[in-house]
């Protein structure tokens, strides 16, 4: 969004670096009705912006946790605001998919299959969030293989996410569950944080070689 109005520039940036964007992320709360067009304004702004610049994919994760707690009803509210994001993301020629994450009502597998039961959006399968969550995500891709439209891959151990190959994933038994499904779209490579991220990449990019060879 930093680029909104100047997307000569980031074009410019992208292409002397050899880089293609692939995709975006939003969040939103999605279960407060009072706020939801505003916060389906947002993401539609983000996603007009990627659409201008040849991306793919749009994915978005949220679903907020009361500070009551979660109510029953929030899936179903989740899965209608989900459902006007596919809409959206039709309309400009993007792929839709949902991102369970940590700190929002769907984390565990039961809390996945909850949201899914009231949205047919696609299921981005992040690796760790979804091992942080209490799921087994090469069990997971396999359950949800034919929403499976974009990827994101991290390693995860002991509450930290990692580079692929330094925490505890089984990415052979993932990757082996993608190639099962005949899987030919664009696998991304997530860290969110790391000390030296050159090489957080590198680590990554030369573990993901081996499994995938």
């Amino acid at each position: 969004m930093q680029y909104e109005g100047r997307e000569d520039e980031l074009r410019g940036l992208a292409d002397g670096l050899g880089l293609t964007l692939v995709g975006v992320y939003s969040g939103a709360n999605f279960i407060y009705r009072e706020i939801l067009d505003d916060e389906l304004s947002r993401i539609e702004t983000a996603a007009r912006l990627a659409a201008r610049l040849g991306a793919e994919h749009l994915v978005v994760g949220g679903g907020a946790v009361r500070a009551s707690g979660i109510r029953e009803e929030d899936y179903k509210l989740l899965g209608e605001g989900l459902e006007r994001v596919v809409a959206l993301a039709g309309d400009l020629g993007l792929v839709p998919s949902f991102h369970p994450h940590l700190g929002t009502c769907v984390e565990s597998p039961e809390q996945i299959a909850r949201t899914f039961e009231y949205t047919g959006i696609n299921f981005c399968p992040d690796t760790a969030h979804l091992a942080a969550g209490g799921g087994d995500p090469a069990e997971l891709i396999n359950i949800y293989g034919d929403r499976i439209k974009y990827v994101h891959l991290k390693d995860y151990a002991n509450g930290e996410f990692l580079p692929l190959g330094r925490g505890e994933l089984d990415f052979g038994r993932m990757v082996g569950e993608l190639k099962k499904l005949s899987y030919d779209g664009w696998i991304a490579v997530e860290l969110d944080a790391y000390d030296d991220p050159k090489e957080g990449a590198r680590i990554s990019r030369e573990f993901l070689d081996e499994v995938t060879a």
